[in-house]
């Protein structure tokens, strides 16, 4: 390789991005700095954004409002609406196009998504459901039909559709600090959610022959127009969710006339849509300390018969959302209580069916409940005047005011532990997406874990508060340890639709390094006081990652680039081991001292086994006495103290000063244990030292001991007492994923496995072999069966002749 190509290709490498960098190597080089400021890889602070992490004097985001009338074909299952968009440029900058979103062709056969789906692993068994799945892919005749696009005069305007976004081209460029209107006509099959995994679509219920709907992404939403990244219009795939701007909604649903309506803000006609009786309970459930029926299971029965074909519509209003969401069925309950956040009435609502019984009625509207105040305390007060979970076939969705949850227990009523917990952490989860990114308004789209990764770490929070030993699936560092120790990864910092292992990556790894973060690292109170400072910096605003490494360092006044490096744009894990610990002591040079150690010392020591072997030897001295001199005399001690070794220590001695002195006589231990670092990302090193008296202590040493070497490091401990046992991070709070190395002494740490015996399968001969002895048992079990009705026959007419007799008696 020639110079100049060298230096071409080095200086290549110093322009990617951290985590190019660590992809492209995929090892932990001692060379690499694990404490270099990351700030480079940031973007550049502006007016808009400060470095600090909040948002600057000229910060600035669009607006859309949106009036939508929708209508709910229950007979086709099919949406047809109008959307009135005003748009609001809010930029410095000029537009001359508007980009929306047609979410609902991610479901045509042409989408990126479909066409870029990779092949299911087809084995010998192929379940019924996963092959009903395939075909309903490819039969259903989904995404959006527009029907027009027109301005507010009502002249047609010129679009462009490109897959799952639209191009609207304005007629006249719209300025700043200007807005403009516009209209879409357009309708869409609606999708069955239970065959085709989708983040809304309907559930049918045969036995009663009727449907849940749960409905979103029902209509054509503008798409963000960003300071950092212009139109945020990459392809709507299915992982990357949705990157939004706020707006007021004005939604109109029409629907059967005895469905039920559950939405997105607050109905305005209540009068009209509601029985009195359900309006009145409504109005008691405001003030109730627990959640009552609005809708009884008995009337939600009574309902699902009533197939009228009239229909009534439900009237919603939303200020200040990012989306809007709705459901609708005969076949709902609904309950509901008033939640006190900060003075304020907040309706805790849930609406499912009999079949979700008994489990929703009792966990459901509490979970609610628990999210808001729990996460309100982490983060700011819930703004918004309902918080609504519903049942149906989406297992878990967020929307503003309401979520899609899915668990249900068995038709017997019974359920699972694992169904319970699913319940209320699904519905926490869902619930608490309200704060992130439904409010601090994050870009999904790209970056996944800025709202699942916050929102599990607080979920975890609120679980931690519902009970003791609450089964939390993540957040406690020790359950991500199989997929830091595994394969396959790649940083957080990875885009949505190209993370592997999504679930650890997405929800897991950022939950878990949060959690660090504030128990390890900085401790619940600097924590709590950065994360609510972020939460409140950027409510209702559109944070960045850079942002919020940021705020969180602003706010704690700690430097955390060597952590947001290590957990967020690296592949590294944690797994730091005892490889060595050495003991010294003070010698205070007194000869007689030293000479008496020494001889214990020697004493002790077990003789080799040569020496051993060759004692019994005859030596040639003890046949041959002249031939010992001083150094075999008894009189010889190599060990022992000379007087002129004794003159020499006093007058070194006479050369001290009293403090000196006092040093020489001291038994203090000193241990240097030398930690290897096998796992390439730097954490503290938190030691539970064990004593020769039984008494332990706990010793943190900050990760920036790490600084000089991220590879090894040798730290020097000093102790009166004598230590007999090191264990390194006995709480498993950093994620270390080897255990064994974590101990000196070594420990062994036991794995265990099961014995089986091997079963012999039969050949073809033997199965038919078996088949006709199994065919003849069963010839002679029927002739018995036919000689023992005979006789039970008999004994019947016998039994029947002595009840005629004792009733004629």
């Amino acid at each position: 390789m020639n110079r100049y190509f060298l230096t071409l290709v080095l200086t290549v490498l110093a322009a990617l991005p951290a985590s190019a960098q660590l992809l492209s190597n995929g090892k932990h080089s001692d060379s690499t700095d694990r404490f270099f400021q990351i700030e480079s890889w940031l973007p550049t602070p502006t007016e808009s954004r400060l470095a600090s992490g909040a948002p600057g004097p000229r910060y600035w985001q669009q607006r859309a409002d949106y009036q939508i009338d929708v209508t709910l074909d229950d007979q086709n299952q099919r949406l047809s609406g109008t959307s009135r968009i005003t748009y609001r440029n809010q930029s410095p900058h000029t537009l001359r196009y508007i980009w929306v979103q047609l979410d609902q062709n991610i479901f045509r056969s042409d989408s990126d998504s479909a066409t870029t789906r990779t092949a299911p692993s087809f084995n010998s068994r192929v379940p019924f459901n996963t092959m009903k799945s395939i075909l309903a892919r490819e039969s259903f005749d989904g995404g959006y039909k527009i029907k027009s696009v027109s301005d507010a005069n009502g002249t047609a305007m010129d679009h462009t559709i490109v897959k799952t976004m639209m191009r609207v081209d304005l007629k006249s460029a719209l300025p700043p600090g200007e807005s403009t209107q516009f209209a879409i006509d357009y309708e869409f099959n609606i999708v069955d959610a239970k065959l085709i995994r989708a983040r809304s679509g309907s559930e049918y219920f045969k036995e009663d022959e009727n449907y849940i709907y749960e409905i979103a992404q029902f209509f054509p939403r503008v798409a963000a127009y960003t300071d950092y990244a212009g139109w945020q219009h990459k392809q709507f795939l299915g992982r990357g969710e949705f990157t939004l701007e706020f707006g007021d909604y004005t939604v109109s649903i029409t629907a059967p006339k005895n469905m039920v309506v559950s939405a997105t803000g607050e109905l305005r006609n209540a009068d009209e849509v509601l029985k009195p009786e359900w309006a009145e309970r409504l109005n008691q459930a405001k003030q109730s300390e627990k959640a009552i029926f609005v809708i009884t299971p008995e009337e939600a029965k009574e309902n699902e018969s009533n197939k009228s074909r009239q229909t009534k519509t439900w009237v919603f209003e939303a200020k200040n959302v990012r989306d809007f969401a709705f459901a609708a069925s005969r076949k709902f309950i609904w309950d509901a209580v008033g939640v006190d956040v900060d003075g304020q009435t907040v309706m805790a609502m849930s609406y499912y069916p009999n079949e979700a019984e008994p489990l929703w009625s009792k966990y459901s509207t509490e979970s609610i409940a628990h999210t808001l105040q729990i996460y309100g305390r982490y983060s700011f007060a819930y703004p918004y005047p309902v918080a609504i979970s519903v049942n149906g076939p989406v297992y878990g969705m967020e929307y503003p005011m309401i979520c899609f949850n899915g668990p249900r227990p068995e038709e017997d009523g019974t359920y699972s532990k694992g169904t319970k917990y699913g319940l209320i952490s699904v519905v926490i989860h869902e619930v608490g997406h309200n704060f992130f990114p439904m409010i601090v308004n994050s870009d999904e789209r790209q970056w996944t874990w800025m709202d699942e990764g916050l929102n599990t770490f607080l979920q975890y929070l609120a679980e931690q508060e519902w009970e003791d030993d609450y089964p939390s699936r993540r957040g406690d560092p020790e359950k991500i340890v199989p997929y830091m120790r595994g394969g396959n990864q790649r940083p957080i910092m990875t885009g949505s639709e190209e993370i592997l292992q999504f679930g650890d990556n997405a929800y897991g790894k950022p939950a878990t390094a949060l959690n660090v973060l504030r128990e390890t690292i900085l401790g619940r109170e600097l924590f709590d006081f950065a994360f609510a400072e972020y939460a409140r910096r950027w409510k209702f605003k559109r944070p960045t990652p850079s942002d919020f490494f940021r705020t969180m360092e602003d706010a704690s006044g700690v430097d955390l680039d060597w952590f947001w490096r290590g957990w967020f744009y690296s592949t590294d894990h944690v797994d730091i081991g005892i490889d060595q610990l050495r003991w010294y002591k003070i010698d205070s040079g007194d000869p007689d001292e030293s000479a008496e150690r020494k001889r214990q010392e020697r004493d002790k020591k077990e003789p080799t086994l040569s020496k051993k072997l060759n004692a019994d030897l005859p030596k040639r001295i003890t046949w041959q006495p002249g031939l010992k001199d001083f150094y075999n005399s008894p009189e010889y001690d190599p060990l022992k103290a000379e007087e002129d070794d004794r003159k020499a220590f006093q007058k070194f001695l006479d050369g001290l000063d009293s403090d000196e002195r006092g040093l020489l006589r001291r038994k203090t231990n000193f241990y240097v244990v030398k930690f290897r670092n096998h796992g390439g990302l730097v954490m503290p090193i938190i030691i539970r030292v064990h004593y020769n008296d039984n008494t332990t202590e706990m010793i943190t040493l900050p990760a920036q001991i790490w600084r000089s070497n991220s590879r090894q490091v040798d730290k020097l401990l000093v102790s009166d007492k004598e230590i007999v046992r090191l264990e390194l991070d006995p709480r498993r709070q950093t994620a270390d994923v080897e255990y064994g190395n974590n101990f000196w002494p070594p420990k062994l740490v036991p794995s265990r496995f099961k014995l089986f015996k091997d079963a012999k399968t039969k050949n073809p001969m033997q199965k038919a072999e078996a088949k006709k002895k199994s065919k003849s048992k069963k010839d002679k079990a029927d002739d018995e069966d036919a000689d023992e009705s005979d006789k039970s026959d008999k004994a019947e007419s016998k039994n029947d002749d002595e009840d005629d007799k004792e009733s004629d008696e």
